[in-house]
């Protein structure tokens, strides 16, 4: 018995896209504290970045979870559960910088390069949850 395979939209390849974007920026430095020698990175992991982690673990399993579902529609796939995931994202990255408002050096690109590569992800993420939420329901 075979199934017939279900494409994959583009709004669901763009979330991919943010997906991988967001686990590349949690695995580089979200902060480098620099009073000392040798430097002192920070990762997402140290901090509320782990939900930026989440949030791109949570991506990967809705897509793929209509092909793992079978013929049937899959309620979870819908446009609120990325704009919800968006928001675990959001929250994760938003946090993180607060924690160090005292030293807003260590959050420079060149040396928070996880930080600024993970928000980019968060922003190709909205994008992918707008054109999502724009696409026509399939049944």
């Amino acid at each position: 018995m075979t199934r017939q395979q279900r494409p994959v939209s583009s709004g669901r390849r763009l979330a991919v896209v943010a997906a991988v974007v967001m686990l590349v920026g949690c695995l580089l430095p979200w902060y480098t504290f620099a009073g000392d020698l040798p430097a002192s990175p920070f990762r997402a992991f140290d901090g509320s970045g782990i939900l930026v982690f989440a949030a791109a673990l949570a991506i990967f399993a809705l897509v793929t979870l209509p092909s793992m579902a079978g013929d049937g529609a899959v309620g979870a796939d819908r446009w609120l559960a990325y704009v919800l995931i968006l928001g675990v994202a959001v929250l994760g990255a938003g946090v993180w910088p607060v924690g160090f408002l005292d030293a807003l050096d260590g959050l420079r690109p060149d040396r928070a390069p996880g930080l600024w590569i993970a928000l980019a992800g968060v922003f190709i993420l909205a994008l992918a949850a707008r054109r999502i939420a724009l696409e026509r329901p399939t049944r």
